[in-house]
């Protein structure tokens, strides 16, 4: 991909513009960093820039001026495809693409793409590691926090990236195209941004739009929107089902994960060997295998990882145990289908954290999934009245509200006692109070570790 010399802009100044301006350098282009946030300082983003590089910063509003000479456009996943000011680009007659489109057009080697709803992060994360086991260069990227464009160019024709991709980021690919997928699962989230539930799914699903019969793509059986778009798959499907048996893929019996071929079923793992927590993970752990195991990794080598491999950070993330109370740490909980996931891995009555930002979502299956489990609900953020208001009309009384993350954790800590377990799992998004869901999980950890014992 020739860029020498051409006027790229780039819209956002977060960890992807940055990303992607640091790669429009490196190949040799002139990119032009837009936000419209004019509190921004300049030269705190210029020292995260190559200090020979190109690039002009414009903060607030797009000079008219800035026309012609623009190559295309590349915005953040941050960024709304219908903000004014990109209804502005395309009306300039501007290609607008995507930092993950972006990077892709460098891209050397074999990729394996993941997205859905839940468990993003950990079948990522899971993947990565089994391919890091079998082969040396291996790049894992994307919304798990480490930015495609900043690796892409490390890529060759024998390296595989494994990359977690977000909605947002799929709705700005054109040429993407894995040569394995996944799409775990789909329930609503984000619809504040992609205003109905079709939109959302037909985004989730787009990852698939540039593949043929050649790929494959692994889907969750039973996911209701999985169904229905088998149909319309261009991959080669691969099913695996934590409910049923199947004919071929992979699915649970009796606590084992089996794969079956045209009816031959042959078994591979007792989950009870795995240190991994819950049925959520037990899918994640199949969408893996169904992965590697289709790249062509042996069996022994994918088992051996996973048998080893522990939950990533802030995904029911074990922290300490305080006067013989566990505490966890979800604060990737950030939606109420991967929040009802939280709590059906705990084993104990348990004490909830909950509330944030509000994505539009509503939160009556979330109440429901409480069962009994759940002793009191502690409430904070944006949503907390939204869902006080759900709760109470489920019956589920035992709420108390809080102003702070670290009165939370303090209420928590009064009203466990020996044998609980306190989830700081808020089915919510953390903007609003913290910068993300990672700040919100490791202040939720210092808290609990600052207790006494």
């Amino acid at each position: 991909m020739d860029l020498k010399g051409k006027r790229v802009l780039v819209a956002g100044c977060g960890i992807s513009g940055i990303g992607a301006a640091q790669l429009l350098c490196k190949a040799g282009a002139r990119p032009i960093l837009f936000d419209t946030n004019e509190n921004l300082q300049k030269e705190e983003i210029y020292k995260k820039l190559p200090q020979s590089a190109d690039c002009e910063i414009i903060l607030g509003t797009l000079p008219k001026e800035i026309g012609d000479e623009i190559a295309f456009a590349v915005l953040s996943p941050g960024v709304p495809c219908d903000a004014d000011f990109v209804e502005e680009f395309r009306a300039r007659g501007w290609n607008v693409i995507g930092e993950i489109e972006l990077a892709y057009r460098f891209e050397q080697g074999r990729l394996i793409a993941i997205t859905g709803t839940n468990g993003k992060t950990t079948t990522t994360a899971l993947t990565g590691k089994i391919m890091e086991d079998y082969l040396k260069n291996v790049f894992v990227v994307g919304n798990i926090g480490n930015a495609y464009t900043k690796e892409v160019l490390s890529t060759s024709k024998d390296s595989v990236t494994v990359a977690e991709i977000s909605s947002f980021q799929l709705e700005t690919i054109q040429d993407f195209k894995p040569h394995i997928s996944a799409i775990l699962n789909i329930t609503p989230d984000h619809l504040n941004r992609h205003h109905t539930m079709e939109n959302y799914v037909a985004v989730k699903e787009s990852i698939t739009k540039n593949q043929t019969k050649e790929d494959y793509c692994i889907l969750n059986y039973e996911d209701p929107y999985a169904g229905e778009f088998q149909g319309k798959c261009p991959a080669t499907v691969i099913w695996f089902s934590s409910k049923r048996e199947l004919e071929n893929g992979y699915f649970l019996k009796d606590d084992v994960i089996c794969r079956a071929t045209d009816g031959n079923v042959k078994q591979l793992l007792n989950i009870h060997d795995m240190k991994l927590l819950g049925i959520h993970n037990v899918e994640n752990v199949m969408a893996a295998i169904a992965m590697t195991t289709a790249f062509g990794v042996p069996m022994e080598s994918i088992l051996h990882t996973v048998k080893e491999f522990r939950a990533v950070e802030h995904r029911i993330e074990y922290v300490a145990t305080k006067r013989g109370v566990d505490y966890y740490n979800d604060s990737k909980g950030t939606n109420p289908d991967a929040a009802i996931r939280g709590i059906k891995a705990m084993t104990r009555p348990t004490v909830l954290i909950g509330g944030g930002y509000d994505k539009q979502s509503t939160y009556d299956e979330w109440i429901e999934s409480f069962e009994g489990k759940v002793k009191y609900l502690v409430l904070l953020g944006q949503t907390r009245d939204k869902i006080a208001a759900c709760a109470r009309k489920h019956g589920f009384d035992n709420i108390i509200m809080a102003d702070s993350l670290q009165e939370a954790v303090e209420i928590c800590a009064s009203k466990a006692i020996p044998g609980d377990a306190v989830l700081l799992s808020p089915a919510c998004a953390s903007w609003g109070m913290f910068p993300n869901y990672e700040v919100r999980g490791k202040m939720f950890k210092e808290l609990v570790m600052k207790m006494e014992e």
